[in-house]
């Protein structure tokens, strides 16, 4: 194959004439032809990568076949790599009921991506777990949720990867440059105007729910927003599930909010009635089976949250924190894990209730104060769902 609709170096031309090898090869064809048909006239050297598709239960067999394959054939990335969450705890998966066929599978996967020199961060929040970039770093992230907080919130550049593209892009360090990673295309293109008072993220969460579904794969532009960073991370996750956003921007708060005009943009504007409805589109179950915070992955503030509320109470219904391997870590040197497992729950690393194979391990209704979660576990986990703030929902099963 021809490299020549695109500028490549001559490290790239190498790597797509074979002598780097057959799979980074055919990694390179896939970027030099995703570049084509995107317009791109060159790749862009990245920082770091973020793979997508780690669970079994979203890659099956196929996909566990070809991570072994291209793993057994020495391949290595360039780039620091990390990984979305696997479909289990890699460490507690027995005690907290996971099948040992899943598991099994599961830990072939990981150990594939370890091969290659990924680091099994297992986490859709890599940039709470040693994997952040800088403002105006390009890097090719997979996870829609950790692509939106990138853009939006830390400045980077990337495209919302596939598995398979974030994959070559670690082995051949590059991405094609097109798309978000030029500044013209990240001007927005709506403006939202909020003017209802937000409080909870499960609140962030319905807003972005509404604003996903209506603006698709636009580039959002809120006013009259006030959020700290974890309400943010709510949001834009929202956003990337119920559409396809990749990037907003908040005046006054994110980093290139400054830098755009928005008055000849179209306004959408957003009121009670549209967060109330969005959490009544949401609600679906009755009493939860399971209650399930973390989505995307609870960070350390989060987690001395519910930890405060929980100290000294016991709670009467199964409690999962999701977060990553490294928070945890943080969290139990803190005593925030000993709290809240004394008080009845578990603080899950690795995995989370949209990935899990929540249907198998007897959970038929999740509480979740995430509205991606809300967005997902119908159709991927077949749960009925209970969408509240976790305050909410904590106290109706504490006692």
């Amino acid at each position: 194959m021809s490299g020549q609709q695109i500028k490549l170096t001559d490290e790239q031309q190498r790597m797509l004439d074979g002598t780097a090898g057959e799979v980074a090869q055919r990694l390179m064809r896939l970027l030099v032809r995703l570049g084509q048909v995107y317009g791109a006239d060159r790749m862009v050297q990245i920082s770091s990568a973020q793979i997508s598709g780690v669970s079994y239960k979203s890659i099956g067999d196929p996909g566990l076949e070809f991570l072994e394959d291209v793993a057994c054939k020495g391949v290595r990335v360039q780039v620091q790599t990390t990984l979305n969450p696997a479909g289990m705890d890699l460490e507690d998966w027995r005690s907290l009921g996971f099948p040992a066929d899943f598991a099994e599978r599961q830990q072939r996967i990981i150990a594939a991506f370890e091969s290659m020199g990924v680091v099994p961060t297992a986490t859709c929040t890599p940039y709470l777990a040693g994997n952040r970039p800088g403002r105006g770093d390009h890097i090719a992230w997979a996870e829609s949720s950790a692509v939106s907080f990138a853009n939006s919130v830390l400045g980077a550049y990337t495209n919302r990867e596939g598995g398979p593209s974030a994959l070559a892009a670690a082995v051949c360090g590059c991405t094609p440059l097109h798309g978000l990673h030029l500044l013209e295309n990240r001007r927005p293109t709506i403006r939202i105007a909020v003017e209802v008072e937000l409080g909870s993220r499960a609140d962030f969460g319905a807003l972005g729910i509404h604003v996903g579904r209506l603006v698709r794969d636009g580039i959002p532009y809120f006013t009259g927003l006030r959020a700290h960073v974890d309400q943010l991370k709510a949001l834009g996750a929202a956003m990337a599930a119920s559409g396809a956003v990749a990037l907003y921007h908040v005046e006054g708060l994110t980093p290139e909010a400054d830098q755009h005009e928005v008055d000849t943009v179209p306004t959408l504007t957003v009121t009670r009635e549209e967060i109330d409805e969005a959490y009544r589109r949401l609600n679906t179950g009755g009493r939860p089976d399971l209650v399930c915070l973390g989505c995307p992955h609870a960070s350390l503030d989060e987690i001395a949250e519910v930890a405060d509320r929980l100290q000294g109470r016991r709670v009467s219904t199964p409690l999962w924190v999701c977060t990553s391997r490294a928070v945890r870590n943080s969290a139990a040197e803190l005593g925030l894990v000993e709290v809240i497992e004394q008080a009845g729950g578990r603080v899950v690393a690795d995995t989370c209730m949209v990935v899990a194979p929540m249907e198998r391990m007897g959970v038929g209704t999740t509480a979740v104060d995430s509205g991606k979660a809300a967005h997902y576990l119908p159709g991927m986990c077949q749960q009925q769902v209970v969408f509240s703030d976790w305050n909410t929902l904590l106290e109706e099963v504490l006692s």
